[in-house]
């Protein structure tokens, strides 16, 4: 006789079904383990093993074989240590294979038959509703997977807990959802002395997820600005906060099975390797712009990045996600994330300083940002020069709106933005806005259009430019409470993409 338990393997953040057959005959004893198994899995064996011979199950003289189906699906981790113990103990008929056929289980055993928890629980939960299945696992994976409302989720703390509860003698309770994490205090823009123009860049930016580079000598706050962006974005709401859950999920960066209303905000360091931005390794991991999803990715020092590196951002900045190909998987990972990046005006810092002489300049500038690709520059909707602040401001009391009055006004321009696009599919926010949906939606009164015709003549601009400027322009109308994109929107969302423009 087969018996049979369930689990799941990922593919990105999708999890797919995994069936564990077991199967004991006789024979020369043996424990064989088919189905593509990696390492971590193959290795189950030994682990499954002694966790049973401490229970003080003894395995039968005879072969056994487990196999994982589909046999073509690579299988790799640890999580599947719990559904080959289940399938072996239905096997033996110590406890009822209809019971585990009912279930899908993972988690990663100990050798004293403790579990273990283990990376994508949350997404493992998606699946076990979606084929109406219990999900078992780890208690300590319990409160993250249980917040899949629509999954009726088991927490166990050992092997022995699984068995008790299959055979009725200690029934375990449902798992509960883990805490709402509160959101972190955020630093506030007030602590900012000057820079309203990049203050004001940084609001637009956040009411309508628009990509902004910063540019200015060192010092001049654009870190400091970058860091207070999150205060003043809106917290996630439930579905991009489980969208954001499952990929961190993967990640393993879940804290206790608390679910983060916060927007992400990952900053990588300008060393960081291709794989670590964009995914990748042995196990197609998400990087640093999935992890970003929903969120932002403040990228310092943007030039000093890797050509490499700056180049594979192109098309997820214009997708939102990202294929991940690899010779043995192909993973698409959601990445509609808010690039925020500072740069210096170039490498020595203080080409644009007056008070400070560049021994290469101009030369010096045009080398140095001239490692960002015109067209990564095309797709960044917002670029703004940070000068640097006068000794004397920094003794003046802070100027201009709070946080918390910034983040009124973007919380209000999203309301609208929702309401907007309520009923037009993916889009969410005006960055989404493309073809016949932004037409109908960002078009300008007739000067707005006279003015963006008359500078794309002038500047180049290319199509993706035109559009971008119409994204921003909409966003700034919304902002200004306006339900028409007028000139002085235009204007403004031109200003912040070609120097000398608003002059005209």
């Amino acid at each position: 006789m087969v018996a049979r338990a369930y689990t799941v393997a990922f593919e990105g953040v999708e999890a797919r079904q995994v069936e564990v057959q077991c199967a004991v005959t006789a024979g020369v004893p043996a424990f064989s383990l088919v189905g593509l198994p990696d390492k971590a899995v193959s290795e189950a064996r030994d682990r499954v093993r002694t966790a049973l011979t401490s229970m003080a199950i003894a395995l039968p003289s005879k072969r056994i074989t487990v196999n994982l189906s589909p046999a073509d699906l690579p299988k790799e981790g640890s999580h599947f240590d719990l559904p080959i113990a289940l399938a072996l103990l239905a096997a033996l008929e110590i406890i009822p294979k209809d019971a585990v056929e009912g279930t899908t289980s993972l988690g990663e055993l100990s050798l004293d038959g403790s579990l273990v928890p283990v990376v994508g629980a949350l997404p493992a939960a998606m699946a076990a509703a979606a084929e109406e299945r219990t999900l078992l696992c780890p208690h300590l994976s319990g409160a993250e997977a249980a917040w899949v409302g629509a999954a009726h989720v088991i927490g166990a703390a050992s092997l022995a807990d699984v068995v008790r509860h299959y055979t009725g003698q200690s029934p375990l309770p449902p798992a509960e959802p883990g805490e709402v994490l509160p959101l972190p205090g955020g630093r506030d823009l007030r602590d900012v002395k000057g820079q309203e123009r990049a203050k004001r860049a940084l609001e637009i930016a956040a009411a309508g997820r628009h990509h902004l580079m910063m540019v200015g000598t060192p010092g001049s706050g654009k870190s400091m600005l970058a860091a207070r962006l999150p205060g003043i974005l809106p917290p996630l709401d439930a579905r991009e906060a489980l969208e954001t859950s499952m990929i961190h999920s993967l990640a393993g960066l879940l804290d206790e099975g608390g679910i983060n209303r916060a927007r992400p905000f990952r900053e990588p360091h300008h060393t960081a390797s291709m794989a670590a931005i964009v995914g990748g390794g042995r196990r197609a991991a998400p990087g640093e712009i999935s992890l970003a999803h929903n969120g932002v990715l403040f990228m310092d020092e943007f030039p000093e990045f890797s050509r490499t590196v700056l180049e594979t951002l192109r098309q997820p900045i214009e997708t939102g996600e990202v294929m991940i190909a690899r010779a043995n998987a192909h993973v698409t990972y959601p990445c509609r994330f808010m690039l925020i990046a500072a740069a210096n005006p170039c490498k020595c810092g203080y080409l644009s300083d007056p008070t400070r002489a560049c021994a290469r300049a101009p030369a010096c500038g045009e080398d140095y940002l001239g490692r960002v690709s015109g067209p990564l520059m095309d797709r960044i909707d917002l670029r703004v020069e940070v000068p640097p602040v006068e000794f004397t401001d920094l003794d003046l009391p802070p100027s201009g709106d709070s946080s918390a009055e910034a983040a009124a006004r973007v919380a209000a321009a999203r309301d609208v933005q929702a309401a907007r696009f309520a009923d037009a599919g993916p889009a969410r926010l005006n960055a989404d806005a493309e073809g016949a949906l932004l037409d109908s939606v960002a078009s300008p009164d007739a000067e707005g259009r006279a003015l963006l015709l008359k500078v794309a003549e002038r500047f180049g601009l290319s199509a993706r430019g035109y559009h971008r400027v119409l994204r921003v322009a909409r966003t700034i109308a919304d902002l200004d409470g306006s339900a028409e994109v007028r000139r002085p929107h235009v204007a403004e969302a031109v200003s912040y993409r070609i120097t000398g423009a608003k002059e005209m």
